[in-house]
């Protein structure tokens, strides 16, 4: 480099001389203007010693030389800096023969001195600690500077002077670094604590995790120099979060359901995307069998295998059962393909090169196991690893206990829920009725739901659906309570806003049984609805009339489906939900044709989320209407209408009753009227012969006969007219006898003396069954008799 070239005296915030031997400026920086307080035409042919407040001190600085860089001290003239520090350096070109020596003085105020000095004792000690991996590099990438903890690793050499980073690192790992750095380079934009995988060409398994620092580094003027990075290792905090993260996301996935499959099939997800290749687990056969585990001090073990991950699930056989020898040995273990054998493990994970399994314990049984495995590029598992993996495991194998009893216990609870409910499909002669009862899938496994069908006297049938308050055992038993309840009212034949009036009060009743609170209780308030409430829809069919009776407290209205398809909801007024009280309920009356279908429900089907009743509705109607084609047997249209409206998680028990109604013919009734007179008896005995021979019920005249006359003397006599006689021809020969008396007859065995009192005891030896019921203007007493076998 020329002597007299501008760069020599680019020497940043220090102020630059070129003298000669006895001290004359030649040239000067803009910074010893600065720092001399002249300017460069005033100190141009200048001699130094007249800028000193010591004229003699710059000849005892050159004395003090020893060598070719000698440093000095010396005070400025009163007008210059004060007192400043030198650095004499004899240019190269004055040593040649001929040339008049020259040197370079370099000054600067003894304070910034100081701060230099104290830089330079920093960026020693910077060097020198162990603890960040600092390296220099040029604009080229290559290693000016190190320090000895830069990559402490195997295949780094001992000399990095000079080298690139794809010269001892894993090519991908370099090419990643050196676009961070070079991005630094050109934006100036520093880079702070970025993960980067560090691998040496010499052991590529062993990866690290360095978080990279780095920034540009320019001169004064922006010239750019080059990059310095720092490196930390950060390997086992990284190692340690990400376990900790994937012990956060398997506890998450455990937690999310009380399924076994679906548990373990998300478990085995989070196992392959963050801690290995293949994941298998296998969950004891009892789980799913409500059986006791088998104890884990037993060698053998059934288990299912639930979920596998990583590979196709058909590979390992994904829902079969396998048996398992533990051998006593029940602690979790790593693995080598070249080192042990693996005879026991699923051939798709045991033949990978590393592995490791873990048991799924829990209250001293073993309740099924995890396995998994890495491929060849993937360094081996460690005992952290397997540490991680038992925990998880031992997570596991908790969540599967509670998922085992409470799969018991719900499965004890909806059995006992389907005891109490009648069966799901009825056939009478004139009544097919199917139903679809669905438990929750909350925790608490069953809920309030009930419905029935009933047979009345004359061929009638009830229909009844029925919701209680709350979920658990508790409203199933109150559940139970009121089936039977509704059972014995209509064995009384009431009409159905009188049921569910005695049907109030025995709800109430039960209030007050629970917490025995009736004398504490303030006037004017009800029982608590919330904790011992229900709905309920009562229905009649009269298949003679052809005509319903229906009566609601609290309950959605029945559907009718009409035999052209067309759907229309029943307009019920509904009372207030059993337990309230206050209010009448309200019957209404309609007629119903042949092959008509009634559907009755509970709100678990139109109740849906986001939805709200009226949406709920509409949505059944159409779901009836399409769903309900004519000859699709009402078993799986119901399932069908149940698909189509509840096709998830249930949030509530679902009950829908889906009941064809079918009257009796025209032909197979007679009905009789007479006026209270006893000459009638005669007529009514002969009406009946006539209608049976009529019906080639030969078989059944003289009993018929005498049942009704003994019905309608009775009537006549105690009564008064008119007397109704009706004989139906169903499932059974059916005999009423209906007047406007509100007393009921009693049967009661007549002495010996006594010249009446045996009618009733008569009829009940000859029938079958005999009973009464209240109407709207008096009552009925009727009886049943067999049909004899046709032939």
């Amino acid at each position: 480099m020329s002597p007299g070239s501008d760069d020599l005296l680019d020497v940043g915030h220090a102020a630059g001389l070129v003298v000669d031997a006895r001290g004359t400026i030649l040239r000067c920086t803009p910074a010893a203007e600065n720092l001399l307080r002249r300017s460069a035409r005033d100190l141009y042919g200048r001699r130094v010693r007249d800028l000193l407040a010591v004229p003699g001190s710059w000849r005892a600085v050159l004395e003090q030389r020893d060598g070719p860089v000698w440093d000095g001290r010396a005070e400025l003239a009163p007008d210059g800096g004060g007192e400043v520090e030198f650095r004499v350096l004899p240019l190269a070109d004055g040593r040649h023969a001929g040339s008049p020596p020259r040197f370079l003085v370099l000054g600067a105020p003894r304070f910034l001195v100081s701060q230099w000095r104290q830089g330079h004792a920093f960026m020693r000690e910077l060097f020198l600690q162990d603890r960040i991996g600092l390296a220099v590099l040029d604009k080229e990438l290559r290693l000016v500077r190190t320090n000895t903890h830069l990559l402490p690793y195997s295949g780094v050499p001992g000399e990095l002077y000079g080298v690139r980073l794809a010269d001892f690192l894993r090519e991908a790992d370099a090419r990643v670094i050196d676009a961070r750095l070079r991005e630094v380079l050109t934006t100036g934009v520093p880079l702070v604590a970025v993960d980067v995988q560090v691998h040496t060409q010499v052991e590529p398994g062993a990866g690290r995790i360095m978080a990279l620092s780095a920034f540009r580094l320019q001169e004064a003027n922006g010239l750019v120099m080059g990059v310095t990075a720092l490196f930390v290792d950060v390997t086992e905090q990284r190692l340690s979060r990400r376990r900790l993260d994937l012990l956060h996301r398997a506890t998450t996935v455990l937690s999310t359901n009380l399924s076994a499959e679906e548990t373990t099939r998300d478990l085995a997800d989070v196992l392959v995307a963050a801690l290995a290749d293949v994941a298998v687990v296998e969950v004891a056969e009892a789980v799913f069998t409500y059986a006791e585990p088998v104890p884990e001090h037993h060698h053998q073990h059934v288990l299912r295998r639930t979920a596998v991950a990583g590979i196709s699930p058909d590979v390992l056989g994904s829902g079969t059962d396998v048996a398992v020898d533990t051998g006593g040995a029940l602690s979790g273990r790593l693995w080598s393909r070249a080192t042990e054998a693996t005879a026991d493990l699923p051939d798709a994970v045991g033949a990978r090169p590393h592995g490791m399994s873990a048991w799924l314990r829990a209250r001293g049984a073993i309740l099924g196991r995890i396995i998994v495995g890495r491929d060849a590029n993937r360094p081996p598992f460690t005992a952290e690893d397997l540490a991680l993996l038992e925990e998880i495991a031992s997570r596991t194998a908790l969540v599967v206990d509670n998922v085992r009893r409470y799969a018991r216990e719900r499965n004890a609870a909806v059995g006992l829920q389907r005891s109490l409910l009648p069966s799901a499909t009825t056939d009478t002669p004139t009544v097919h009725a199917a139903s679809v009862y669905l438990p929750t899938d909350t925790a608490t496994g069953v809920s309030g739901d009930w419905f029935d069908v009933i047979p009345l006297s004359s061929a009638r049938v009830a229909l009844v659906v029925g919701d209680v308050v709350g979920h658990g055992l508790q409203a199933t038993a109150t559940m139970a309570r009121m089936r039977t309840a509704v059972r014995t009212l209509a064995d009384l034949d009431l009409e159905p806003d009188e049921l569910l009036t005695h049907l109030d009060d025995l709800v109430s009743q039960f209030a007050i049984d629970s917490d025995g609170t009736e004398a504490t209780r303030p006037p004017g308030t009800e029982i608590a609805f919330g904790s011992f409430g229900a709905t309920c829809l009562y229905m009649t069919y009269d298949p003679v009339t052809r005509r319903c009776v229906v009566a609601s407290a609290g309950h959605p209205p029945p559907a009718l489906v009409a035999p052209d398809g067309s759907v229309a909801y029943l307009d019920v007024s509904p009372g207030p939900p059993l337990g309230v009280g206050g209010l009448p309920f309200e019957p209404i009356e309609t007629e119903v044709e042949d092959g008509s279908v009634l559907a009755l429900y509970t709100d678990g089907l139109i109740e849906r989320s986001h939805a709200d009743l009226d949406e709920g509705m509409a949505a059944l109607r159409r779901a009836l209407s399409v769903i309900l084609a004519p000859g699709r047997p009402l078993e799986d249209a119901g399932a069908g209408v149940v698909r189509a409206l509840v096709p998830g998680p249930l949030s509530d028990d679902v009950t829908l009753l889906l009941a064809a109604v079918r009257g009796v013919p025209a032909d197979d009734s007679a009905t009789w009227t007479f006026e209270a007179d006893p000459s009638v008896v005669a007529e009514a005995r002969a009406h009946v012969l006539s209608q049976l021979s009529r019906w080639d019920l030969d078989d059944l005249a003289f009993t018929t006969e005498l049942v009704a006359s003994e019905l309608v003397t009775n009537a006549i006599r105690y009564a008064g007219g008119p007397v109704v006689l009706r004989l139906i021809r169903a499932e059974r020969l059916i005999c009423e006898v209906s007047d406007r008396s509100g007393t009921q007859p009693r049967m009661r065995r007549a002495q010996a003396t006594e010249e009446g009192g045996r009618g009733l005891f008569l009829i009940a030896q000859l029938t079958e069954r005999w009973g009464s019921r209240y109407t709207r203007t008096g009552k009925t007493i009727w009886t049943e008799q067999s049909l004899p076998p046709r032939l």
